[in-house]
């Protein structure tokens, strides 16, 4: 097939980077379109990737973010070859608003609508706060466009139930579910004593990790706090002697820590949260919160609990009850293969095929 996938950036090999790489795993020879790379972070089927204009302008690399307002420009001005067979958007900000040829079928894998115009407070932090007051009002005139831009999607795909219901709000638009690549080949159990609660994410305003540091106080269980960001040096000075802050580590160490955790700490509101599945692909029960994605991940009471709010009287019982409450492990990491990139990829062929025997979105609902 002839084939263009457009991602919005590649910045890092992420969640949304590895949904890009499984894509490229079903079609080989597509073409790679993004706005801003940093190649160097990147696995080699990324690197060939061709990006816009934009990455040119002096500093837009490191502050990509300041750039949101020139990237429906940079994507208006792609060409595409108007003989292709297949438009694919992996997108969480402006990659779906690429522009196809009349007939070809635009497949957009929504991993949220933009979180910078439909939830700027949770994201404010991103910009400096001198121009925070200019982003929200340029925000609003985002939301027009970016609703405007989905009218060019044939049919949305989103990685969580959550998800799809945002796309339902913000475009209208109905949406199939097909949940992200998790490597649950690598992300496997294996026999550990059970010694200490993980938190694994970035460590910033809108993940509450500071609920999760404060949960431990005074309580007799160990935390390890995996990942980085602005909010961990204030982490760092509020934490008691039983929380511990191990940074970025290598992933065949995030799967030690997963494998030896009694549970996966994340009471947090995610588009989907791949760290939540990983966990549990290790047979590790994870205490979520009942919102986003993890409504799709946690079965309460058989692989993990739900906690009703981000509040720390309430990550206090559920570390307790988690303490308590011994969880099958062999189910839980049976239950998490419905994850697996191999069942990513069938998904979307599937789909892919329906779309180019004329199915549209009214078939997938």
């Amino acid at each position: 097939m002839r084939v263009a996938i457009a991602h919005d950036w590649l910045m890092q090999f992420a969640g949304s980077e590895r949904c890009v790489s499984e894509l490229l795993k079903l079609f080989p020879r597509a073409r790679l379109l993004t706005t801003l790379m940093r190649p160097e972070g990147l696995p080699p089927e990324l690197r060939v990737a061709s990006p816009s204009f934009l990455q040119h302008v002096p500093g837009a690399v490191d502050h990509h973010e300041w750039m949101l307002p020139a990237m429906p420009l940079a994507w208006r001005l792609r060409r595409l070859p108007p003989d292709l067979d297949l438009v694919v958007s992996s997108s969480h900000a402006c990659a779906k608003a690429i522009r196809t040829a009349e007939g070809i079928p635009h497949l957009c894998y929504c991993h949220t609508p933009m979180r910078y115009a439909w939830a700027f407070d949770d994201e404010r932090e991103r910009f400096p706060a001198p121009l925070r007051g200019a982003a929200r009002v340029g925000m609003s005139a985002f939301r027009r466009w970016d609703r405007a831009a989905a009218a060019n999607v044939t049919l949305f795909v989103a990685n969580s139930s959550a998800v799809a219901g945002r796309i339902d709000r913000a475009y209208s638009r109905s949406a199939r579910v097909v949940y992200p690549p998790v490597d649950t080949d690598f992300y496997c159990p294996a026999p550990r004593e059970r010694s200490h609660f993980v938190y694994v994410g970035r460590l910033t305003g809108y993940k509450r990790p500071e609920v999760v540091v404060r949960a431990f106080a005074g309580l007799p269980y160990r935390l390890t706090v995996v990942g980085d960001g602005p909010l961990r040096g204030r982490l760092e000075e509020l934490a008691t002697p039983n929380v511990s802050f191990r940074g970025a580590v290598p992933r065949g160490d995030l799967r030690e820590l997963y494998r030896t955790s009694t549970a996966m700490v994340f009471p947090v509101n995610e588009d989907f949260g791949i760290a939540m599945a990983e966990a549990q692909a290790c047979g590790t029960p994870v205490i979520g919160l009942a919102e986003g994605g993890a409504l799709d991940i946690v079965e309460p009471g058989r692989t993990g609990w739900l906690i009703e709010r981000q509040g720390v009287d309430e990550v206090r019982a559920a570390l307790r009850r988690a303490a308590d409450e011994m969880l099958d492990p062999a189910y839980i990491a049976e239950r998490a293969q419905r994850f697996s990139a191999a069942r990513f990829r069938h998904e979307i062929a599937e789909i892919v095929t329906a779309l180019r025997n004329g199915a549209d979105e009214s078939d997938f609902t």
